[in-house]
């Protein structure tokens, strides 16, 4: 059992879980993720580790409650514990020999962007963070990306805190002013890392993006996960999850990962799964 030392709720609808995993904490690095299973009737979620900490042998995970299991997981107490915390799965992140990088993150997405900032600027690059959101009251991480870049810069769809625009509007001119970033990661929405790749290959600047296709086992046996990168079929539990954001097929990704979606839209009077979940605390 995986027993929650800590839990913060960082907006409506994000939630922050120090989950106490030695194991895990001690090998996991900046790109990789676990399993998780709440009980066991619950389903396997992925979740990318959103920081370690080796002395205190805690993991900590951030998500957005979206379904019934993260329903359920942002329900849980400190002192509450977890069946299965499976991990670190997939690859590192890669980030090469770099001087000068920009980190951008959308939405939650920031929570995954964040271990990556932080890796980069301890190893001693110069790193710029773009951290967007739709409004100010989702904002999550301003202080903990702080410690992490030399610049972070905080946008706003609509204006009501940083500099109102996207992420891409920002990228574009850091590097109109002329910053030579070796590299750019973007983690959050599809869209998001499409457009911003879009941004960064007419400059040949190495684009990489973190993918979030359906995952079941997180072995590579189901092939649940699976991705067009280059033209070739790759595997993001265990090729991934971070690809050459240059070479990824975004439209395909957009198309597989709706594939459940009328189910997921399922009439929640009707649907077994939420009555569950009320049984336990009450579905939005």
């Amino acid at each position: 059992m995986y027993k929650i030392v800590k839990r913060k709720q960082l907006n409506d609808t994000v939630v922050r879980l120090d989950i106490d995993a030695p194991f895990v904490a001690k090998k996991v690095q900046a790109g990789q993720f676990i399993i998780l299973r709440i009980d066991e009737f619950g389903e396997r979620i992925p979740l990318t580790v959103a920081d370690a900490d080796p002395e205190a042998g805690t993991v900590t995970i951030i998500f957005q409650i979206v379904g019934r299991t993260t329903m359920l997981l942002s329900q849980m107490k400190e002192g509450d514990a977890l069946l299965d915390f499976v991990g670190p799965l997939g690859k590192a992140t890669e980030f090469g020999n770099i001087k000068k990088a920009c980190v951008v993150g959308g939405g939650v997405g920031n929570a995954i962007a964040y271990p990556s900032a932080k890796a980069l600027h301890k190893a001693g690059v110069e790193v710029d963070v773009i951290a967007g959101f739709r409004s100010k009251d989702i904002v999550i991480l301003e202080d903990e990306y702080k410690d992490a870049c030399d610049n972070l810069y905080i946008t706003t769809d609509d204006g009501t805190y940083g500099e109102k625009g996207f992420v891409t509007n920002k990228l574009q001119s850091l590097i109109d002013a002329g910053n030579n970033y070796d590299l750019v990661i973007a983690i959050g929405p599809i869209p998001m890392m499409k457009f911003v790749s879009k941004v960064t290959e007419p400059y040949n600047i190495k684009t990489l993006v973190s993918l979030n296709p359906i995952m079941i086992d997180g072995t590579g046996m189901c092939g649940g996960c699976r991705v067009t990168v280059g033209g070739e079929i790759k595997f993001a539990c265990v090729d991934g999850p971070d690809f050459d954001g240059h070479q990824v097929d975004y439209d395909e990704l957009m198309q597989r990962n709706s594939t459940y979606r009328n189910f997921e839209a399922h009439d929640k009077e009707n649907c077994r799964m939420y009555k569950a979940a009320e049984q336990v605390g009450g579905a939005e």
